[in-house]
């Protein structure tokens, strides 16, 4: 044990301790410098707005500011941009990222989603206004015919054309609502008579 206290007041303790110590800080200072090389410390990129370029044009735009890019569907169309455009960029424009850092984008889609005609024949005008708008589609007019069920649907027609219950439209269609208007033809009369 009188050995090993000598030894911690020796001079080559003392050698070895500053050499561990001079180690050390080298080794430190020599990890520091790597590290701010390669993870390039203080340089930063700026995220350049996307919003309304195309798919083509963002990729390019990404790889001349050397960063990376993945792209996420949309759910939503969205009228005030391009269709396959830019909707949205996660980190936003401007912010300050490092270089090779992936940058997130929603791109809009070619046009509203499809959504199904709801079952409205035989239902009141004020009601099957208020089934398409819950659904997304829009009465643009409505038209009468001789029908004995007063502002009852009786069919329902897309850009001219009669369509059913079931059938996929875009979202925001506008429909026309064919209703009664509560007079009886002389035909139904005929009709009603003989029988």
């Amino acid at each position: 044990m009188r050995n090993f206290f000598n030894f911690l007041k020796s001079k080559v303790f003392f050698i070895q301790i500053g050499l561990a110590i001079l180690v050390l800080i080298l080794f430190v200072f020599f990890t520091l410098r790597w590290l701010s090389s390669t993870t390039n410390h203080g340089e930063f990129v700026e995220v350049p707005d996307f919003a309304k370029m195309s798919v083509p044009d963002m990729r390019e735009a990404a790889e001349e500011a050397k960063l990376r890019y993945e792209v996420l569907d949309s759910a939503n169309f969205n009228p005030d941009y391009p269709r396959f455009s830019i909707i949205e960029q996660t980190p936003p424009a401007g912010n300050k990222v490092k270089e090779n850092r992936k940058i997130y984008f929603t791109v809009n889609p070619s046009g509203y989603k499809k959504v199904s005609v709801p079952n409205i024949i035989q239902v009141t005008q004020r009601n099957a206004e208020s089934m398409l708008r819950a659904v997304g589609l829009d009465v643009q007019r409505v038209t009468y015919i001789d029908q004995l069920g007063k502002d009852m649907v009786y069919y329902i027609k897309y850009k001219g054309k009669q369509i059913k219950p079931g059938d996929k439209l875009p979202k925001t269609s506008k429909v026309e609502l064919v209703c009664g208007n509560g007079s009886i033809t002389d035909k139904a009369r005929v009709q009603a008579d003989s029988e």
